[in-house]
């Protein structure tokens, strides 16, 4: 019997993120998915790092070649998929335990075909900003909160490689498919949950020569010890002074999307790389940022 679910994990060369990222997924209140594991090419320890998981619903697949983006791996996990709703999940990105749960139930309840949530983006020094995707718009939405059918991938295609995009475009491949998505009449739904952590590795110089993965340690461990880490990372991010106290979850996010838009406006400490579209001549850039 098919998964309700797959999970894509695209990776490659940074084996010491895996324990902690694939953790997240297994860490789902939603229990019925395959995780495929799909390594660009990897020539490190990935391979022995995922089989020593042992969970049968995890596998690996590698391709022969480095495609230099998540499109190739990302393709090649979709040919293989079995699930009816697809979920992405960046290699050193975690999942809050109910991202799952909460998607699927956004694809029942409203039959979309893409459903999106709130995407926490990790600083460096710890200081975090709410990434609120907006793929229905075109813009920037990080695939670690995005999900949608697999069909629409079936009928529209999969990733296009960045260097085949038309660089007057100035989309990354993700920003491409949504747009594609949304040119075909695909439906849209916001989930209003925050269900994803992600370090970007854009932000951070090198990360693929030295490999570290103390961040994903630290944010595995308080996803592990903070049954409330979704409504503190929330208030964290909107209040400059202190939350009223006993404030409800509901009330808390009613006020959260009150006033997130105009605190994020109002930020200026927010990496330039962050605002910005990313064109496809700047991953290559970014790539040699991150020591690719």
């Amino acid at each position: 019997m098919s998964p309700r679910v797959t999970v894509i994990i695209p990776t490659y060369n940074w084996s010491s993120v895996l324990p902690y990222s694939i953790g997240s997924v297994l860490r789902q209140t939603f229990r019925d998915f395959e995780l495929i594991v799909a390594g660009d090419g990897c020539t490190d320890d990935s391979e022995r790092v995922v089989a020593a998981i042992g969970d049968p619903r995890v596998r690996w697949i590698n391709l022969p070649e480095n495609t230099r983006h998540q499109s190739g791996p990302n393709n090649e996990a979709l040919r293989q998929a079995r699930g009816e709703v697809i979920a992405y999940l960046g290699h050193d990105d975690l999942w809050l335990p109910h991202h799952l749960a909460a998607h699927v139930a956004a694809h029942d309840a409203t039959a979309c075909d893409v459903a999106y949530s709130l995407c926490l983006l990790a600083g460096i020094d710890e200081t975090v900003w709410p990434s609120i995707p907006k793929p229905d718009d075109g813009a920037f939405s990080p695939p670690t909160c995005m999900s949608h059918r697999r069909s629409m991938t079936v009928e529209l295609g999969g990733w296009r490689d960045y260097r085949t995009i038309d660089v007057k475009a100035s989309v990354s491949p993700d920003v491409e498919l949504w747009r594609r998505a949304k040119a075909a009449g695909k439906k849209f739904t916001f989930v209003p949950r925050l269900s994803g952590i992600k370090p970007p590795a854009g932000w951070r110089r090198d990360v693929y020569r030295t490999r570290p993965n103390h961040e994903q340690a630290r944010w595995l461990e308080r996803i592990d010890a903070e049954p409330d880490l979704e409504s503190t990372l929330l208030a964290n991010c909107v209040a400059a002074e202190e939350m009223p106290g006993g404030v409800t979850f509901r009330d808390l996010l009613r006020l959260v999307f009150k006033r997130m838009l105009n605190r994020i406006r109002r930020r200026s400490a927010i990496p330039p790389i962050a605002r910005k579209k990313p064109a496809p001549g700047d991953i290559d850039r970014i790539r040699r940022f991150k020591g690719l």
